[in-house]
């Protein structure tokens, strides 16, 4: 008899003892909370949304342990043994020495970035996300992405697009200069496109070139252990390897990493910085304790801290890790049967439509992938997110410049949805694809400098 996984049939790793009611709602309710929303998913009320994959982030379904964790939380300002176990956690995992709790990885960010930024600096990266490139240009440094060529051809299937061209690193090092680059950040995995994994070979190579330079390499390291479960399926040499095995070799390439726990440890808030220079870490708690709070809380209750150490081993269980790859995959399969392009292969955290490609009518100044957000939330109350143009195009002295990529993430909560949940979104996305070329763009009415995809105004073309 062939083992549990093996099976066609993909069983949740759990069992479910909480449930919450869903928001079931009309196709004419939709049409007016959508316009009242000024077509912006993030400003639609989470009760009027059925299935929502807006993010993976803070959404997830945390453990009894968790649970059982939130109780035992020390809330001592100071010195909590709640935060003592999430320092125990990090150490285990990571090998690095300076652990910072702090509210969401933003905040690890802002942090960062307000001591190793400003003008005249750049910061390298395979591929910075929205709030990481936010919180680089808002210091004055400039943010450059190096992904590998491949990472940009969506309908080819490699195994590791989510890695960093090192020779382009080595060469931009030398254009810039190693004293102007404060740090390289490798974002694990690539969020920005599509949620793909970085090989270890790669992360061995891109800190041999930032050692050799003696610039620190930091992870973005959210989905590690999705990355990791990756590589043991991909890489040759990882195959018997553990996930904690692997995880704990990519950090070793790292000086340092930041973390949101709300992706890969399961919490609804939370996140650190970790890092081994303890002069560096020193100007970090100064400004924890002026923006977050103190040393040892970091802007979170104790039972934050306590839930995001059990998720931070939780997360390494290799039977959870299947059965979430293999889910996105099960989505990624129903996606292609209706003839809906996807960023292949799909990632670990959830699939990504090439809206580009799905409605070729719509230009970018017109945000295809957005047009594709509104068009799911219409038809089956799905709340999902634009990576393109709305989020990362510009308009410079008055001139449009668009995004490379127009893609709408549907990004997976852990542990919350059923494969019954996802075959329902398979068959919606089967009804738009049916009408395709009936799908209109928006128009963009106001956004803000920074972030603008989570304050933009839009509405329907005429």
């Amino acid at each position: 008899m062939p083992e549990w996984n093996q099976w066609k049939t993909i069983i949740e790793p759990f069992k479910i003892k909480c449930v919450e009611p869903l928001g079931f709602t009309t196709r004419a309710e939709r049409e007016r909370v959508l316009r009242e929303a000024g077509y912006n998913l993030f400003n639609v009320p989470a009760d009027k949304i059925l299935i929502d994959l807006l993010t993976d982030s803070g959404t997830s379904a945390m453990s009894a342990e968790q649970w059982a964790g939130v109780m035992r939380g020390d809330e001592s300002y100071a010195g909590a043994r709640s935060f003592f176990a999430l320092e125990r956690a990090v150490r285990e995992l990571t090998g690095l020495r300076e652990i910072i709790p702090v509210h969401q990885g933003r905040a690890a960010e802002r942090i960062l970035f307000t001591i190793l930024g400003g003008k005249g600096r750049t910061v390298l990266s395979n591929s910075h996300f929205d709030t990481t490139r936010a919180n680089v240009e808002f210091s004055g440094a400039q943010a450059l992405d190096l992904p590998v060529p491949c990472a940009w051809r969506f309908e080819k299937a490699e195994p590791f697009k989510g890695d960093m061209d090192v020779v382009a690193l080595e060469a931009k090092i030398q254009e810039k200069g190693a004293s102007n680059i404060p740090l390289v950040v490798m974002t694990v995995t690539n969020n920005s496109l599509g949620g793909q994994p970085v090989s270890m070979r790669n992360l061995r190579e891109a800190s041999e070139v930032c050692r050799h330079y003696k610039i620190p390499l930091f992870l973005d390291c959210a989905r590690f252990a999705e990355n990791a479960y990756l590589i043991k399926r991909r890489e040759s040499g990882y195959a018997t390897r553990s996930v904690r095995e692997i995880a704990r070799e990519m950090f070793s390439y790292a000086d340092g990493c930041m973390m949101s726990a709300k992706k890969d440890a399961f919490v609804n808030i939370g996140g650190f910085l970790a890092l081994n220079d303890r002069e560096l870490a020193r100007k970090c708690r100064e400004l924890l304790i002026i923006g977050e709070g103190f040393l040892t809380y970091g802007g979170l209750a104790g039972r934050d801290l306590e839930a995001m150490a059990i998720g931070l081993r939780e997360i390494l269980d290799e039977e959870y890790l299947h059965y979430r790859i293999r889910s996105i995959e099960y989505l990624a399969e129903g996606l292609r049967r209706c003839g809906v392009p996807i960023v292949e292969p799909p990632g670990g955290h959830g699939v990504y439509v090439d809206a580009k490609m799905f409605f070729p009518h719509i230009p970018p100044e017109r945000y295809p992938g957005h047009a594709l957000v509104c068009e799911l939330y219409l038809t089956g109350g799905i709340r999902s997110c634009e990576i393109g143009s709305l989020m990362f195009g510009r308009r410079t002295n008055g001139v449009f410049e668009p995004a490379r990529m127009e893609l709408t993430r549907l990004a997976m909560p852990r542990r919350v949805y059923t494969q019954s949940h996802v075959d329902y979104v398979i068959e919606v996305f089967g009804d738009i694809a049916s009408r395709a070329g009936s799908v209109r763009g928006l128009r963009l009415l106001e956004a803000s400098e920074y972030l603008s995809h989570f304050t933009a105004k839009l509405a329907v073309e005429a």
